[in-house]
């Protein structure tokens, strides 16, 4: 009904009434901008040449007509509406259309291993290596087919999840009342508006019946706000929320109807004002020279293509990308000065090789794999990831910054807490469904009486509750169903709505009237269980007026000399005319008191029953006169079930939550305390500025803002432009911060966090546009699903870049020390040939990794700190480990190679005669070289297996890796088969590498090596030495103290 109280921590959204505020009472509902009836404003002289300049709330309504060149009664002529839409065009909020194909492939290739793999490519194809290329343009397609694919479906399913914002409106054109689409709309137009329709374009009211709407898509506002055609405000920059004769573009009428001028379409409106700040250009309006404006596009072009705007993953992955490219070249550089710059095709060939090995190629594939997996792993928790990157991004967030309507909380108001005049006190509590009467359980004074699962009797409910239940449930308005017909009641005969657990309850109406009907129904006692017991109809009632905030019903049996009054009202409005005494109202204006402060929304209860009059019936004073006072309902948006853990596993985590919402102070407050992100052992420091109002914190410059010990965690009446500040000053003090929020005006603070999470149901368009990920079921805690497998994510992302980087290492130490290798002629002998190099990059190394991107996350990911934004992925144990994993197992391929190579003898003939060239074809001179050289394959392919098992934990042994779970001497063997597509990646390339080794034609031609026989034992021996090696440095580290080391006493 937005029946509010004084009192409530909400602070009515309605403007106070003169002669019924008390004359201490503060003014409510505009802060500052009080409403008046009794001294009108002043008609402000108005310059109607610009109407861009104009604030439609400062203009009188007797002006209106002339601002907008108008007729209220007859609305636009046709002609005149085609004009204004050719001139201003479609009433449409640019910004929700989504990616294009061709951006979502552009995001593909826009990162530097991808540029190096096409400069790798191109060169492979100009020196006529067309194998080498076609692997590798292979191996680009794949890493742009996978993330294009992924990206895609995303993409598909937000706009899938896009809503319709009004699509069609009833308008007066031309003296007729016709129903257009929204999108034809301009200004001028009269737009006519009832219960449930959601407005069109941004109006100004001029006439209106009890109206409300629900603006906190775009306020953060929890409740309708109250609406006043005849108010007219006196300052152009009143708080959107507090423009109580204006109704905004994406907001929903709740009550009451209302006709309003079509003062702002499109892009123009509040709506499209932020969606223009999500495209804003930051540099627009600076006075900067074209050449400037081309500069920095440029680099912005370049910065783009080369991956170094994003994710700190992304940003660090493709500067290391830069990086091997410059080695590769430094290393081309090496051989091409050991061959004296003598550049022949087999020297160019080797340079080449030598790059192609310092580069993962497979890396891009893997991640973007993994990262599919990842998203299809978060679709399951209700989360769909828009972009890849932002999967891993999540993981290291260090703030999460909330709305509350929606997100923190349900969005839908209960019956809190109910106080009797008798001092009974009545709790609900434990519920999930607010329109469900079964959801949760209702303690009346110390007895709890939990709802059983079919019926709850009416004669089983307190005869001192009754009244006050039949109260709350016919003097209302408000339909509550869940599709099922009435049921009776076996003790008392009558008709009951059945209560027992449903999803599919519904309700229609104002959010108060609903949660006062939901606990009526609780007890049977919805609105035809009590007249058909009764016997008693509805004879007469007085809706609820903004003038005095009360809503009262007049029910009589036919034919009855006496009669019923049920009236609920603000707490202020209704105390006058009580018939009690100063001790009874004092006592009642203290518990409400006591009840607004717990953040609840408080509403006076009274009935009477007197004789039947016309005075009753017709007069509303007559009705409203003398009532008992039956108690006090309080009400609230309650948080979800899911949150006060989601928030409480976020500071196990190390993760700070902040609430940045519209509401008033107290009710976000009250919220923050139930949930957890205000709790009583807050430091000195950090309670001083804990909770803090939008005005006080946008009042604060930069520098005094950088000066507080903590950020607040509560931040109430926000603008879209305080939630913009408070991720700038996060980001100043070097946080990632995440935002959700479900509204417009979270759109813009969504896109300038790190990673912006919108809600999927309830949220809008624009909000969603502006996301990275959304949330399907507009639940907080699937944030805590998505932190944690972003988490795992980055675990992973360690150990697979491990794994690929020691391959890398190993083969270009094996490569440059090659070098010494030369043959009769002096040219330097491969000791892998390139396709060797790349079926064990893209073949071998890229199915390990897959396997190590799919570990399960470790016991510990959800109670250790964020890692380290600035170190990111290339941790110092990270980059020590490689280098010494990687020197291990190339020293052991050289020696594996130089083994079987100069087994019998020094001679440079051992590896090729005169006519003989052993890196281009097999010959019986090269017999050695091949041999030698099928060696080394299969020494680094077996290496690399064993790898992929020793870094699924950098300083546990591989031999009692997981000792809280296995012990004894098969916990290796557990261990390794519990992650099964590893296992089988291993298994895999185990095999694999026999027939690439024996197979006929292949091994000579394609791999430029042959079947081995005897060098079997050099293999098996370098592995049981590479083995030895890794668990020896395992060891030190753990004597050291150095690396990770989970603790199994912080996991409880």
């Amino acid at each position: 009904m937005g029946i509010e109280n004084d009192l409530t921590v909400e602070e009515s959204t309605e403007p106070p009434i003169c002669d019924l505020t008390n004359a201490t009472s503060p003014p409510t509902g505009y802060g500052n901008h009080r409403l008046t009836p009794h001294e009108p404003v002043a008609a402000p002289t108005l310059d109607c040449s610009d109407e861009e300049s104009i604030h439609p709330h400062t203009v009188p309504l007797q002006q209106l007509e002339h601002v907008f060149k108008t007729d209220f009664n007859h609305g636009l002529t046709s002609a005149e509406a085609a004009h204004r839409l050719e001139q201003d065009g479609l009433n449409k909020v640019e910004g929700a259309k989504g990616l294009s194909v061709w951006q979502i492939l552009l995001r593909q290739v826009s990162n530097s291993l991808t540029v190096v793999l096409f400069m790798v490519m191109a060169l492979s194809f100009a020196i006529n290596d067309f194998i080498e290329g076609g692997v590798i343009a292979a191996v680009i397609l794949l890493n742009i087919v996978v993330g294009l694919v992924q990206d895609y479906r995303a993409e598909a399913t937000i706009q899938s999840l896009y809503a319709l914002s009004a699509p069609t409106c009833k308008v007066t054109r031309h003296k007729k009342i016709e129903t257009i689409k929204a999108e034809a709309l301009v200004k001028g137009d009269i737009v006519s508006l009832n219960v449930g329709d959601i407005v069109p374009a941004d109006l100004r009211l001029i006439d209106g019946l009890n109206l409300s709407s629900d603006e906190a898509l775009l306020t953060g506002e929890s409740l309708p706000t109250s609406k006043h055609p005849e108010a007219t405000l006196g300052e152009p920059d009143v708080p959107l929320g507090d423009r109580v004769n204006m109704l905004y573009s994406a907001s929903t009428i709740t009550r009451g109807r209302g006709t309003g001028v079509v003062v702002a379409t499109g892009m123009r409106t509040e709506v499209g004002k932020i969606a223009d700040m999500l495209r804003a250009n930051p540099i627009a309006g600076e006075n900067v020279t074209r050449m400037t404006l081309y500069w920095i596009g440029f680099k912005r072009s370049v910065r783009s293509i080369l991956g170094l705007d994003g994710t700190p993953l992304q940003v660090k992955l493709s500067k290391f990308a830069l990086f091997l490219f410059a080695l590769a070249i430094l290393l081309a550089i090496i051989v091409f000065s050991t061959a004296k710059w003598q550049i022949g095709d087999e020297v160019l060939i080797y340079g080449i090789c030598v790059g192609v090995a310092v580069i993962p190629e497979s890396l891009i594939a893997v991640l973007t794999i993994t990262m599919a997996v990842g998203t299809k792993a978060m679709a399951k928790g209700n989360v769909v990831v828009r972009k890849l990157s932002a999967l891993e991004a999540v993981g290291g967030v260090t703030n999460i910054c909330s709305d509350k309507t929606g997100t923190l909380t349900q969005g839908k108001m209960i019956t809190r807490k109910v106080w009797l005049r008798d001092g009974s006190m009545a709790t609900v509590q434990g519920c999930t469904h607010p329109f469900d009467p079964s959801s949760g359980k209702v303690t009346w004074g110390s007895h709890k009486d939990e709802l059983p699962g079919d019926l709850k009797l009416i004669s089983q409910l307190p005869e001192n509750a009754k009244s006050f239940v039949e109260c709350v449930s016919l003097c209302n308005n408000s339909t509550v169903t869940d599709g099922k017909p009435p049921v009776a009641d076996a003790e008392t005969g009558t008709i009951s709505t059945s209560t027992t657990s449903s999803n599919d309850w519904s309700a229609v109406g104002e959010p108060t009237e609903i949660a006062l009907h939901v606990f009526a129904m609780r007890f049977g006692l919805n609105k035809a269980t009590i007249t058909h017991s009764k016997g008693s109809r509805m004879l007469a009632e007085f809706p609820f007026d903004s003038s005095c905030k009360r809503m009262t019903v007049v029910y009589g049996q036919r034919f009855a000399t006496t009669c019923d009054v049920y009236t609920k009202g603000a707490l202020e409005s209704t105390l006058p005319l009580l018939n009690a005494s100063d001790e009874l109202k004092c006592e009642m204006t203290a518990k409400a008191e006591s009840l607004a402060a717990e953040g609840l929304r408080v509403l006076c209860i009274a009935h009477k029953v007197v004789d039947f009059s016309d005075g009753i019936i017709n007069t509303r004073e007559v009705a409203e006169s003398n009532l008992n006072p039956l108690g006090l309902a309080g009400l609230y948006d309650p948080p979800r079930s899911e949150t006060a853990d989601a928030v409480k596993r976020c500071r196990k985590a190390g993760i700070s939550v902040h609430m940045l919402t519209g509401d008033h102070i107290k009710t976000a407050t009250a919220i923050a305390h139930e949930v957890g992100i205000l709790s009583n052992d807050l430091a000195v420091a950090q309670a001083t500025n804990a909770t803090m109002p939008a005005a006080a914190f946008d009042a604060l410059s930069d520098e005094q803002i950088d000066q507080l010990d903590q950020l607040p965690l509560v931040i109430a009446r926000c603008s879209p432009a305080t939630k913009v500040r408070m991720v700038e000053a996060m980001h100043r003090r070097g946080a990632f911060c995440v935002m959700t929020g479900d509204g417009v005006n979270d759109s813009p603070a969504l896109k300038k966090s790190d990673v912006g999470i919108a809600m999927g149901l309830n949220g809008s368009d624009v909000a969603k546009e502006a996301a990275d990920m959304v949330l399907t079921d507009d639940n907080f805690a699937s944030i805590v699903t998505a932190v944690k497998e972003g988490r795992r994510l980055f675990d992973n992302i360690q150990k697979f870049l491990l794994h690929l980087l020691v391959s890398n290492i190993a083969q270009v130490i094996l490569l440059l020390v090659g070098l010494a290798f030369k043959d009769i002629h002096g040219d330097s002998i491969f000791p892998l040939s390139p396709l060797e190099i790349l079926w064990v990059n893209l073949i071998t190394s890229s199915f390990l990794a897959l396997g190590l991107g799919l570990e399960e996350a470790q016991p510990d990911i959800m109670v250790r700190p964020p890692h380290s934004l600035r170190v990111g992925v290339f941790t110092w144990e990270i980059i020590i480990d490689k280098f010494a994993y990687g020197f291990f197992m190339g020293s052991l391929c050289l020696a594996s190679f130089a083994s079987v190579a100069y087994r019998y003898s020094r001679d440079p003939s051992i590896l090729g005669g005169e006519d003989d060239n052993c890196n281009a074809e097999y010959s019986h001179g090269c017999q050695t070289v091949f041999r030698a050289r099928a060696t080394t394959y299969a020494t680094l392919s077996f290496l690399l297996l064993v790898t992929a098992w020793e870094v699924k934990h950098f300083t546990r042994s591989l031999f009692n890796m997981h000792p809280e779970l296995y012990c004894g001497p098969a916990s290796m063997f557990k261990t390794i088969y519990r992650n099964k597509f590893l296992f089988g990646a291993v298994v895999a390339g185990f095999l694999i590498t026999f027939p690439v080794v024996y197979l006929p034609v292949v091994d000579k031609i394609v791999f430029k090596h042959q079947g081995i026989t005897w060098e079997w034992g050099i293999v098996m021996a370098c592995v049981v030495v590479y083995i030895a090696l890794i668990e020896i440095w395992k060891a030190g580290k753990r004597r050291l103290g150095i690396g990770a080391v989970i603790r199994a006493d912080i996991l409880e």
